[in-house]
């Protein structure tokens, strides 16, 4: 028997430990393991099984080692069998988290009896796939068919006292799992207690499904994954177990050929990776636990929150006391926001606005914080005003930050005297929220500031993604093509709500147009401004954005935009006046319009996308197509199941993508010039993931 499941008999309890650290992965051995135990204990005599994790958890999942591997028998619905079908008597004792197989194996038990700490839950969705060893067909067993639909379809976890009420745990007690299981069990055999296999349960009662699946695929958008967790679900209640057991592998079977899973599981590892690169390795960085805020704005207010709640002390700076106290009025709506849901305590919220919190009108309060972050107006000559100050003011090996979106950080850091300490750190927008942090590095960035820039957004919960420097960096300078493409559309005859439609149907949470109301189109409209003067005269430039904010329309923050929002934010309806703009635009520069597809405006869309983010990739600016991919999916909403632009296009097909760029070309070479990175791929008959697995 592998050294993965330890074994032990102990009076008339065989006791199988799991011992894979770190966290008890379902990994071949483990499998093995199990079934030997179950056999062994029914040789030795015993009368009844306790199964438990040693270290940090029970069964937390999958071996993620073995993803994408050839399946090795005994695979995980085949244990979960066999640990049901045990003549003896079979407890699981929970600490830490069971989730995915690691529920499956204890629902295979008969009684289960956890911590109050556990955790349990089915979050194979999340993965492109279901729970595919039972796991949909004996939850609704134990919790009735709509709270396993809750969970099944979303991935839910639930702490121990629910799981107790949903009826999937018998019992929750304090103490080391060992030892509660080994008294539960020594408990029941005492009282005569019986096997009770979930197998063995009644079918759960049925419910109105249509309705059901209904709101299952409106929350879904488009993702595959959670529609065929349910319809497993639904056998549950319609079928036999052992026929719900072969929908539900129909059903997983089904998932595990999609493109959807491929796009997930390249989320899930490209998620873990895009924070390790090799420039940092052994790179220390630099001391970090006071830092300052310069701009009290929406997005200066939200990097304190989101700095305050990791546990840093923050020195706010505001150019007025009227200013400072504004910002300390949003710094403490962020807070609130905060304790109403739970994630801080009032005590916590009481400490973090009176101790770790100042706020000062005087650049001298910074001159002892370890780092500092400028989110001032996005105008080259502010900030390199405020970066002379800082460099004036700041500690030696203070690291000096911008916020910026779209500006040379090269630039800014030479305004002052200390370039090597000067980075960007580029939030989104509210910062407390957002997961996304552009890790800007400028050509000479210190190594250990860029470690440093890494060390905060990992303490801050963000995904980091490094960026070189370039107008708009990754995500900015692709979104600014994208768009353009979508603009181009429009003067050709799309409508932007047709366009938005189009692209929440393909996944999106929203459209483009929906989105930058949402930003503000005075952000838009600015670098339009400031671009203008080195626009290339091939460029075709639509005046309809203009227009829109020439009067004074700039989105939800005025109440009109692409849309007006007069009955509210939620109910924003399209705006009348934006037509009449754009036929105007169409009549200026000759265009006749033609009807578009939805089918080809996601198809141009996402050209648009993937050949900026091939150039983007192709000179640097991300190290790997991967870095590209989530930058979109944290930052611009791109849908998670598509696993991000170049992973969309890996599955799609480049060939086919560069013959469309070449096509969409005989429109206008100036914008469809395809990307060399792209070009070389199809001709080397290789992919972008390609490049991730060399980098």
């Amino acid at each position: 028997m592998p050294d993965a499941i330890g074994y032990e008999l102990l009076g008339d309890i065989a006791i199988l430990e799991s011992r894979n650290p770190p966290v008890n992965a379902l990994g071949i051995d483990v499998r093995k393991g199990l079934v030997d135990g179950i056999d062994r204990a029914a040789r030795d005599g015993a009368k009844a099984i306790l199964i438990y994790g040693a270290g940090r958890t029970y069964f937390a999942g999958a071996d993620i080692r073995e993803f994408g591997m050839k399946p090795m028998e005994p695979g995980l619905p085949e244990v979960c069998d066999h640990i049901e079908a045990s003549p003896l008597l079979v407890v699981s004792a929970l600490h830490g988290t069971a989730l995915g197989g690691g529920l499956e194996v204890a629902m295979s038990s008969h009684y289960r009896i956890a911590v109050p700490s556990a955790r349990v839950g089915l979050p194979e969705v999340g993965l492109g796939i279901l729970p595919g060893a039972g796991g949909t067909q004996r939850l609704p067993r134990l919790t009735g068919i709509e709270a396993a639909i809750g969970m099944v379809t979303t991935g839910r976890q639930v702490g121990a006292a629910e799981a107790l009420d949903l009826g999937i745990l018998d019992r929750v007690a304090e103490g080391e799992p060992r030892q509660i299981g080994l008294t539960y069990t020594q408990e029941l055999l005492d009282s005569g207690a019986q096997r009770r296999p979930v197998c063995d349960m009644p079918a759960p009662a049925a419910i109105d499904f249509q309705a059901a699946l209904g709101a299952v695929q409106g929350k879904a958008r488009g993702q595959l994954s959670p529609v065929n967790a349910f319809l497993a679900v639904q056998a549950a209640a319609e079928l036999p177990f052992r026929d719900g057991l072969a929908r539900e592998r129909e059903l997983f079977m089904e998932l595990m050929a999609s493109d959807q899973r491929h796009g997930l599981i390249h989320a899930f590892f490209s998620e873990r990776a895009v924070g390790k690169l090799p420039e940092l390795k052994g790179v220390e960085p630099r001391e970090l636990s006071a830092i300052g805020v310069i701009g009290g704005g929406t997005m200066g207010a939200g990097i304190a929150t989101a700095a305050l709640l990791s546990g840093l002390n923050v020195t706010m700076l505001e150019m007025t006391p009227a200013a400072a106290e504004a910002a300390r009025g949003r710094i403490e709506g962020n807070l609130n926001g905060a304790l109403k849901r739970g994630k801080i305590s009032q005590a916590q919220f009481e400490a973090l606005t009176t101790q770790a919190l100042s706020i000062s009108t005087e650049y001298d309060a910074l001159k002892d914080v370890d780092l500092v972050i400028e989110a001032v107006f996005e105008d080259m000559d502010v900030k390199k005003t405020v970066f002379k100050r800082l460099d004036a003011v700041c500690k030696p090996g203070a690291v000096l930050a911008t916020n910026t979106s779209y500006l040379d950080v090269n630039e800014i850091a030479a305004a002052t005297s200390r370039p090597q300490d000067v980075i960007g750190l580029h939030f989104f927008s509210p910062a407390h929220v957002m997961k996304l942090l552009e890790v800007v590095v400028a050509d000479k960035t210190a190594p250990d500031v860029v470690a440093t820039g890494f060390a905060l957004g990992k303490k801050m919960g963000k995904i980091s993604v490094r960026a070189g420097v370039c107008d708009g960096f990754i995500g900015n300078r692709i979104l600014s093509t994208y768009r353009t493409c979508a603009d181009h559309m429009i003067l050709d005859g799309a409508s932007p709500y047709q366009i938005d439609k189009a692209l929440v149907d393909f996944g999106f949470a929203m459209g483009p147009f929906a989105v930058a109301d949402l930003a503000g189109l005075d952000i838009g409209w600015a670098v339009r401004k400031r671009l203008a003067a080195t626009r290339d005269k091939r460029e075709r430039v639509p005046s309809f954005p203009d227009t829109l904010c020439e009067q004074g329309n700039f989105g939800q923050k005025t109440g009109k935009g692409y849309y007006d929002y007069a009955a509210g934010l939620r109910a924003g309806v399209p705006n009348p006046d934006v037509p009449t703009m754009v036929d105007a635009n169409r009549a200026e520069l000759g265009i006749t319009p033609r009807d578009f597809t939805d089918k080809e405006i996601v198809r141009r869309y996402m050209a648009a996308m993937v050949n900026e983010a091939a150039r983007v990739v192709g000179e640097g600016i991300a190290r790997r197509p991967l870095d590209v991919d989530m930058t979109l999916l944290f930052g611009y909403g791109f849908p998670r199941y598509r696993g991000g632009p170049l992973k969309w296009a890996d599955l799609t097909g480049l060939e086919g993508l560069l013959n469309d760029i070449k096509t969409y070309a005989s429109e206008d070479e100036y914008f469809w010039q395809p990307a060399p990175l792209l070009q070389q791929l199809v001709a080397q008959g290789r992919s972008f993931d390609d490049l991730n697995k060399e980098a």
